[in-house]
């Protein structure tokens, strides 16, 4: 848990060096409303420091100036758009600033899938569309409630009043859900995956310290270390392909990696992206459901029309592509569960020409984020924002606020992440699971914040016990 607490509080320092990486200086003026920069060579970055996170600062702004704001990442401008209205401007904006996502570079490397722009990010997006689709999705019904059933198993063995770690459990959960739907039988052995997660964590948290600024000397046994755990990590999932191109898999027995291995990617692609996919699927499903698991926990009402909607439409039936849009409430509850927890709080994309939006003059090539998770808590579309209430998504309430308001997936260029409608399938299996067989209790005094990153996670372990239905 301490590790995603670190990963949000220095996130914007290892922004600040990216940015002076891809944008060493700019001095465009702008009509724009924001701050000026408070530091000449920072820009902003204490007053975000001081906010407490990317997202909070940008809450600031757009509480003090309105829905367009700029302001200052080293010396290049950033603008920040707050608006379903102004956010239409870049409906068909494919291309993604890379400084913002520079941090991950030593890990997923330049070949990255997240790194690619123009007609070959199209190519290779539409590959990734094609991986996440209805028709893949059919194989891994059968792997979620697998692993999910698994884990009902381990909590049902344990004490009566046992305190249970949910963001824990929830990413172990998560992570063999991604590892296996993208990787195969390999990782059902989980000698196998946590030996994977043991490498791929060191990686992580190097990546976190060098974020704050704390980078190693390449000669240092700390460069080797990471060095040694990413080898495991891309040997790992090169023997996979390798073993998967020799013997590949039956009708219905397709994962992820078969998509790749059979689009003929060339071979460094191929292992940046199935890397990247896995951290991308592991982070957001982990923390979605642990999230959503607290929510409940804290508000009993909405549990039990959960637990009633999933057994008066399955029954103890598992779900099914044919069933699971029969649970509109469930859905409703993990839509509400992304929008009060921020889950993503923003996007972002550039422009090769000057554009103009909401009546101010954007030059080309400026970073322009989506204040994606500042819409999903504005007074204006959302009444209560900080209160978690389902309803809000019911049929009729939807219709009165613009589709564009709730993008927990962003929304630009054909851009959503591919893994949406994956995530929904994952998290309605393992929730309809866990609460057909366990009611959630928080141990009282416990109180949770959110912690904004590029993924908001819970600032403390979230504790529970459990009641056998």
């Amino acid at each position: 848990m301490l590790s995603f607490v670190i990963f949000a509080v220095t996130f914007t320092i290892g922004l600040l060096i990216a940015v002076f990486y891809f944008y060493p200086g700019s001095t465009r003026s702008t009509t724009i409303p924001g701050p000026s920069p408070s530091d000449p060579k920072d820009g902003n970055l204490a007053d975000i420091g001081a906010a407490g996170s990317l997202h909070q600062y940008l809450k600031k702004l757009h509480d003090e100036h309105g829905e367009i704001v700029s302001l200052w990442l080293g010396r290049q401008m950033y603008v920040s758009l707050a608006s379903p209205d102004l956010w239409k401007a870049h409906m068909k904006v494919f291309d993604r600033p890379n400084d913002l996502y520079a941090l991950f570079l030593p890990l997923i490397t330049q070949q990255s899938v997240q790194y690619a722009n123009k007609e070959e990010g199209r190519k290779r997006r539409k590959l990734t569309d094609h991986a996440f689709g209805h028709h893949m999705l059919e194989n891994f019904y059968g792997v979620f409630h697998e692993v999910v059933d698994q884990l009902c198993q381990k909590i049902s063995s344990l004490p009566k009043n046992e305190h249970i770690p949910i963001h824990q459990y929830m990413m172990a959960l998560s992570l063999k859900g991604i590892t296996q739907t993208s990787f195969g039988d390999y990782f059902k052995d989980d000698k196998r995956a946590f030996e994977f997660k043991k490498h791929y964590d060191l990686c992580w948290q190097d990546l976190e310290s060098r974020m704050s600024g704390d980078l190693p000397d390449p000669k240092s046994d700390r460069q080797k270390k990471f060095d040694k755990s990413k080898e495991y990590l891309f040997e790992t999932i090169g023997t996979l392909i390798t073993e998967r191109r020799n013997n590949p898999p039956p009708e219905g027995k397709h994962v992820f990696l078969d998509v790749l291995i059979e689009a003929d990617i060339p071979e460094d692609q191929l292992l940046a992206d199935a890397l990247t996919y896995v951290i991308g699927g592991l982070h957001t499903s982990g923390n979605a459901i642990a999230w959503c698991l607290y929510f409940l926990a804290t508000h009993k009402d909405v549990e039990k029309r959960v637990y009633q909607e999933l057994k008066d439409v399955l029954g103890d039936e598992k779900v099914t592509s044919q069933t699971i849009g029969k649970l509109v409430y469930t859905r409703q509850v993990l839509d509400e569960t992304m929008r009060t927890a921020v889950l993503a709080p923003f996007s972002a994309r550039y422009q090769e020409m000057d554009v103009q939006i909401g009546g101010h003059l954007i030059p080309k090539m400026t970073p322009v984020i989506h204040a994606l998770g500042v819409v999903q808590q504005d007074e204006k579309y959302w009444s209560e924002p900080k209160l978690f209430n389902p309803d809000r998504f019911s049929e009729e309430n939807s219709k009165l606020r613009d589709k564009l308001t709730f993008s927990p997936f962003g929304f630009a260029g054909k851009r959503i992440c591919p893994g949406y409608r994956f995530s929904y399938v994952e998290l309605t299996v393992f929730l309809s699971q866990l609460i057909r067989k366990f009611k959630f209790n928080l141990i009282e005094g416990l109180v949770i914040e959110p912690v904004h990153g590029l993924v908001t996670c819970p600032s403390d372990e979230i504790w529970v016990t459990v009641e056998k239905r």
